[in-house]
């Protein structure tokens, strides 16, 4: 059993070794024309448009980050660990802080993978483990609860993105159940969608190997349609209010590019989107944009300053309001 066990460790820092060297000597794909705010590899950095780093923080004890923001003072949101949010000013200070604690009548552990400034200086956060959303002020006080409907709590997948919607409901992206859902303030489910496997077996994994209905984002675009990243779906979707898919996008539908974990969404005013693909290797972007009728138009991929954990990221300096 000590030698299988050595045996199986030998041969996981090979693999490491050999993504790590595959990834350092694949070329970059520069932002071009954009700017690229992204967390990983225990920091968080802006990549300018000729692939530069811009601004940098390390971000030490964030094991993951599933979200980010760059807010309108220029501040940037982001988690320092699964249940602490801070936001921090270009001077790398802390000038806001929240920290999720476990709700009356719960013991359990508590993860945050979503948070989203809103328009009234407040800040959403979903949190795992206690199956809700929460909204807190600038004082960090308590203003809003909405409960969630989970059928299994868990506190690494009760949640992924969230957002609030412009009617005051939140669009959420519950991972262990495989569903989008529109809530009410009062936590009423008023529209849901589930996922399926799209005619293809489940497999595990987290490359472009592994394939289930474990969502990841969603955004509601201008038409009233719901756009889908569908995590280890391996692809997106376009919903409309009848739950009907009326726009799709496959893992291997763009020439030379295969989706593993879809993430992130930005829905541009041009009516382009920018797609986020995490764990997919060296081999495939991090980032796509592409239009409506699947032309690729822009893709980044930076294995140098980020790695294959790129979950959460936002292109920055987009004219005109982006939807993400």
């Amino acid at each position: 059993m000590i030698r299988i066990t050595a045996r199986i460790v030998l041969l996981a820092a090979i693999s490491a070794q050999l993504f790590a060297a595959a990834a350092a000597t694949r070329p970059t794909d520069p932002p071009k024309g954009y700017r690229v705010l992204g967390a990983d590899k225990k920091r968080v950095a802006i990549i300018n448009e000729k692939g530069e780093i811009e601004w940098e923080i390390a971000n030490p004890d964030a094991r993951e980050v599933h979200d980010i923001q760059l807010l309108d003072n220029g501040n940037i949101l982001f988690q320092t660990g699964y249940t602490t949010v801070v936001e921090v000013n270009r001077d790398k200070q802390i000038v806001w802080k929240h920290e999720s604690k476990p709700k009356e009548g719960y013991d359990g552990r508590i993860e945050i993978h979503s948070y989203q400034r809103l328009k009234n200086g407040n800040t959403l956060i979903a949190e795992s483990g206690n199956s809700r959303l929460v909204e807190v002020d600038r004082e960090d006080r308590l203003v809003k609860v909405v409960p969630l409907t989970v059928t299994k709590v868990n506190a690494h997948r009760d949640t992924r993105l969230v957002r609030k919607l412009d009617n005051g409901n939140y669009l959420v992206c519950q991972e262990m159940e495989g569903a989008v859902r529109e809530y009410d303030p009062t936590g009423r489910i008023l529209w849901e969608y589930k996922l399926d496997l799209g005619d293809r077996p489940r497999s595990p994994g987290h490359g472009v190997e592994g394939h289930g209905i474990e969502v990841f984002g969603a955004i509601r675009l201008k038409n009233g349609n719901t756009l889908i990243a569908g995590g280890n779906n391996n692809r997106i979707i376009e919903v409309n209010k009848a739950g009907k898919v009326v726009w799709s996008l496959d893992q291997k539908e763009l020439p030379g590019i295969t989706f593993a974990w879809v993430t992130t969404l930005q829905a541009l005013p041009n009516g382009n989107f920018i797609i986020g693909n995490t764990h997919a290797g060296p081999e495939n972007p991090q980032l796509i944009e592409v239009t409506r009728d699947k032309k690729v138009v822009w893709t980044f991929r930076d294995f140098n300053n980020f790695g294959n954990n790129l979950a959460a990221a936002q292109v920055v300096g987009v004219k005109g309001r982006v939807i993400r």
